[in-house]
């Protein structure tokens, strides 16, 4: 193995000397927690001993206000940034001291303050991310770079790729930093990859790629400042991979054993701490005595924080605190409808909003496939492009995942972000971001996440099954997002506004049948409509209907075949929050009650409907609560199959079953 060659041209002295206490704070941090870790203390740790180098060199390079997303392994980045040591120690304790209430642990976190956006573990969401932070850096023409870092392993996701893709098509200052460390957990590199080295990806997305010792801090810092000083004046993104190895266990619990021994020997060898001390000593950069005043400094700091964290209390539950940080705080602010109105559709109405909100937020932006020019699959943004420009009406690469972690990234940097599914059956192979990352992001550290999932779907097209579903309950089963699906073009355009101001995820069902079905009057000037107000369309005393989208025109016109039956029809609107209150009420006075959904029964939301009325109106029902909703079958193509899979033709059935009750 290659020995390392220190090069330190023209830094000076203090550069060098600061470069060596970089290192060497989170290698005394790490040992004195796999000390605690022994002793019960701390519960679970991920060491970076033998990577310090990576995450010291490439923090020290970058301005404070750039963005990091950090590993599990670069503890480096945190106290290179001068994260307050009490601060990450309360965090790992679980202490309200900490970055996240006591309910994230290890480095799960993000801080606005220090600039750093926490891993999640499912690894491969915060590479998109990047793309997205960039991305807002980009259109307000600042010349910032964003880092982030990921491992050899994860570098098989489908994300990776997405983003790196992304990166490139847009030319994002995104560096992009493979931490090659041998492992992932126990799996070698060679079952990992066949390529030599994953720095040759970077030829596959026409991106500028490097290899570094991960291992050599003089290295790191040099190459890599002049890497980000270059991507600042022309941005574009640089892929890095650093050849490192990992000294310890994946996590400490899981032990090195199947390492061979000889590859840890050889490693060890190059451990970037103890070879950098050697280089500064033979120098005459650093003498014995200034190491040991070094130390002596460091463990005191260490030492004193760890004693400051032990006497805070430990956290008590808080009920109402931990329901109330679910969503970012967001007041209302209503818009009357008023003025003169025009006689729209409903795919009209959604575009009137859009454009209005376009105007409101110059920080708005819309991605998609398809969406710029071509107006997208059904027309939503057509014309948009002419308006508001490229900038800000994007075209996508065919890729859910990292573009919903782009919008993620997005509102971190301050913007706003909607992406539109071209079909909201597409939202599958983007599933990940939204439900790990968009919806739980505030909960975990207090950051909002202002996205839109804007989500064409349902039945009655003869569009198939992947081209037809209507898969609410994915969502409304997801604490942390708002669901909204509208069934007239007036309720959709006000909530439309009302989506974009939430700083709050909100995944907004549009149904494709509707688009053009339905017209309604229509007011053009911009107001909004509250979220968890359901509207209440007919008014009578035997029953309550209950629906959303289709369902509800669906109830319209079997209540029209049948005006003896006085029903209270209740169009739901938003599904997350849900106005139980208005829901309640209407039981309370028609004592019978029938559910109408598009998707199919089990698990759907029309069943928590039901629970929620029997736990709370039991003693006001006359009947059984009735469900109506498709076959547990999936959408099919032929019209004839269509027709009986969905439930307009049973709801009619079933309503004169209850009436008759």
């Amino acid at each position: 193995m290659k020995h390392i060659e220190y090069i330190k041209e023209s830094l000076d002295t203090q550069t060098l000397i600061e470069l060596y206490e970089k290192l060497l704070k989170p290698r005394m941090i790490e040992e004195k927690m796999l000390i605690l870790i022994r002793q019960g203390k701390v519960s679970k740790w991920f060491s970076g001993i033998g990577q310090e180098a990576i995450a010291v060199g490439v923090t020290s390079v970058l301005e404070n206000d750039e963005y990091i997303l950090p590993m599990h392994r670069n503890l480096g980045v945190f106290t290179t940034r001068e994260v307050p040591l009490y601060r990450l120690f309360s965090q790992w304790q679980g202490k309200a001291n900490g970055f996240t209430k006591g309910r994230e642990r290890s480095f799960h976190f993000g801080t606005q303050e220090y600039k750093i956006v926490g891993m999640i573990s499912h690894l491969g969401p915060q590479l998109g991310v990047a793309d997205g932070i960039a991305l807002a850096h980009k259109l307000r023409k600042e010349k910032k770079i964003t880092a982030v870092f990921t491992g050899e392993g994860a570098t098989s996701e489908g994300d990776f790729h997405e983003a790196l893709n992304i990166a490139s098509v847009w030319d994002l200052p995104v560096l992009f930093i493979i931490e090659n460390n041998g492992y992932g957990l126990s799996t070698p590199t060679n079952e990992q990859y066949k390529c030599e080295n994953l720095a040759e990806r970077g030829a596959g997305y026409g991106m500028e790629s490097h290899i570094l010792d991960g291992n050599n801090v003089l290295e790191v810092y040099q190459k890599i400042g002049e890497i980000a000083k270059s991507m600042r004046k022309n941005p574009r993104p640089v892929l890095v991979e650093f050849k490192t190895f990992r000294m310890r266990g994946h996590e400490e619990a899981s032990g090195t054993k199947y390492v061979p021994q000889e590859l840890m020997d050889m490693w060890a060898k190059k451990d970037p701490v103890e070879n950098y001390k050697k280089f500064l000593l033979s120098e005459g950069i650093l003498t014995e005595e200034q190491d040991a005043e070094i130390r002596k400094h460091i463990k005191k700091e260490i030492d004193s924080n760890w004693k400051k964290v032990q006497e805070e209390p430990t956290i008590v539950a808080d009920l109402e605190e931990e329901l109330n940080d679910v969503y970012a705080p967001f007041v209302y602010e209503e818009f009357p409808p008023q003025g003169e109105k025009e006689n729209i559709r409903l795919i009209d109405a959604i575009s009137s909003a859009l454009k209005q909100s376009f105007e409101r937020y110059p920080e708005l932006v819309i991605m998609g496939q398809d969406i710029a020019e071509y107006g997208g699959a059904f027309k939503v943004t057509d014309g948009f492009v002419s308006q508001f420009g490229k900038d800000r009406i994007r075209n996508t690469p065919i890729c859910e995942s990292a573009v919903v972690s782009a919008a993620m990234g997005y509102s971190i940097n301050g913007g706003k972000a909607i992406m539109e599914m071209q079909f909201g059956d597409f939202v599958s192979t983007g599933f990940n971001p939204i439900v790990n990352y968009l919806a739980k992001i505030h909960y975990r550290w207090n950051e909002k996440a202002d996205v839109i999932i804007r989500m064409p779907c349902g039945g009655g097209t003869q569009a198939g099954p992947f081209h037809s579903q209507t898969n609410e309950a994915w969502f409304t089963k997801t604490p942390g997002l708002k669901v909204v699906y509208p069934a007239f073009p007036v309720d959709a355009k006000g909530l439309m506004n009302t989506a974009v101001n939430d700083p709050n995820p909100v995944i907004f069902f549009e149904h494709k049948l509707l688009y053009r079905s339905i017209y309604q009057d229509v007011p053009k000037e911009y107001y909004t409509i509250p979220f968890g107000k359901a509207a209440l369309i007919k008014e009578g005393t035997d029953v309550t209907i209950i629906s959303f989208g289709a369902g509800v025109h669906w109830a319209v016109e079997t209540l029209e075949q049948h005006p003896e039956i006085k029903a209270d029809l209740i169009d739901l609107r938003s599904l997350q929050p849900l106005d139980t209150e208005t829901i309640y009420k209407s039981v309370k006075k028609t004592n019978k009650v029938i559910i109408l959904q598009e998707d199919s029964m089990f698990g759907g939301i029309a069943s928590d409907i039901s629970a929620m009325i029997m736990e709370n109106c039991f003693e006001y029902l006359d009947a059984p609560v009735k469900r109506v909703a498709s076959l547990e079958t999936p959408i099919p193509f032929v019209k004839a199959l269509e027709d009986q899979y969905l439930p307009k033709g049973r709801f009619e059935e079933a309503l004169l079953e209850l009436i008759a009750y």
